[in-house]
């Protein structure tokens, strides 16, 4: 009896990973790490397989900082059309006074990692053991199972590009076929964290709200505006906030040529994804912020006797609402005042002091969106 037809073994996905080895690290890592970073990878994520490009050159001159840097390794990385890059640089990694071991900004699938913060010995198994858990880190892959194998798999392909699509139908289909990795790049990248990162701003925009929540003209706006209206207000201001971060920050990119038009595509869609995010926890933490000045700064006869109406929960919820919304535009404005690389630092880069263990999450927030 003939046995039935067994169905095909799956073909391995096939990722590109970019190496960028500079000159004096390379004094450091001696071994061919096409091969041993192709095993590992392999090993780390079952059913791929790896191309490693190493290539030995110097992205920026010092002092060129690590914005800079990411900023270099992104381009690089398109130029060559890789799908994630590495840099193994000789230079140290600095936040401030910190020293740091690994950078990376996941929107952009590129990070660094300074190899004399590896230490004096089994340099070249801990850089490519870093390596490894940076790609980890980029890919958003601490968290196992489908989700990430979606990722791999939309990685792995390329979105066609038709030459009479509009820049709107091109990134809908871009969306669509890298929903995953989008979802993993936001993920990784931690946006509730950014409005901790924008402390300029964030002075702004709670000097604006205090200001405003004491004045008998915002108490009796927020009497007599609707849910609607408060609702249509807070959209406009988180608009307002994210336009500003972005335009401002310099985060939204275009397309050098046409081959790269997927991969900045999805840059922005992050980028933006990133922003909207941490602009969202931000006017919630006003909101709370609000709500318990209200408590504290509001006196419950005054307000009754400007307003004509006893102040209950409904009326110091309202009243937070306008509140956060008119200290979001403040931090709208706010925003002008940060640095331009804090800015970028802040929507989307990923530090860490130490090294990152294949497998494992320590990366910290640091002050970084390239």
């Amino acid at each position: 009896m003939p046995h039935p037809a067994q169905p095909p073994a799956a073909r391995p996905l096939t990722l590109h990973l970019g190496v960028v080895l500079e000159p004096r690290a390379a004094e450091l890592v001696r071994s061919a790490l096409e091969t041993t970073l192709s095993e590992r990878l392999a090993a780390r994520f079952p059913g791929t397989r790896w191309t490693v490009s190493v290539v030995h050159e110097v992205l920026t001159r010092p002092p060129a900082g690590r914005t800079e840097l990411l900023e270099e390794t992104r381009d690089r990385m398109l130029d060559a059309d890789w799908d994630l890059a590495v840099v193994l640089t000789d230079s140290p990694l600095r936040d401030g006074h910190r020293t740091l071991a690994v950078v990376t900004s996941p929107v952009h699938g590129v990070g660094l990692v300074s190899v004399p913060a590896l230490g004096p010995v089994r340099v070249q198994r801990r850089a490519e053991e870093t390596v490894v858990g940076v790609v980890t880190t980029l890919l958003g892959a601490e968290a196992e199972g489908r989700s990430l194998d979606r990722r791999l798999r939309q990685l792995a392909a390329d979105t066609k590009d038709h030459p009479g699509d509009n820049a709107v139908e091109f990134a809908a289909r871009v969306l669509g076929g890298n929903l995953w990795v989008l979802l993993g790049m936001v993920r990784a990248n931690r946006p509730w964290r950014l409005a901790l990162r924008l402390s300029r701003s964030l002075t702004v925009a709670a000097a604006s709200g205090v200001a405003a929540l004491v004045t008998s003209d915002l108490w009796s706006l927020s009497a007599s505006y609707g849910s609607l209206r408060l609702t249509g207000l807070g959209v406009l201001s988180v608009g307002a906030l994210t336009l500003a971060l972005v335009l401002g920050g310099g985060l939204w990119e275009r397309a050098r040529h046409r081959q790269e038009r997927e991969q900045v595509v999805l840059f922005n869609l992050a980028t933006l994804a990133t922003v909207v995010i941490g602009v969202l926890v931000y006017y919630l933490a006003l909101f709370v912020l609000a709500w318990l000045g209200a408590l504290l700064l509001v006196s419950e006869s005054v307000y009754a006797t400007s307003v004509g109406t006893a102040l209950g929960a409904a009326e110091y919820g309202r009243l937070a609402w306008l509140t956060a919304t008119i200290a979001t535009v403040g931090g709208a404005l706010g925003a002008g005042l940060e640095d331009y690389d804090d800015v970028r630092d802040a929507a989307y880069t990923r530090t860490s002091e130490a090294v990152q263990p294949v497998g494992r999450d320590t990366n910290q927030d640091g002050p970084t969106h390239t």
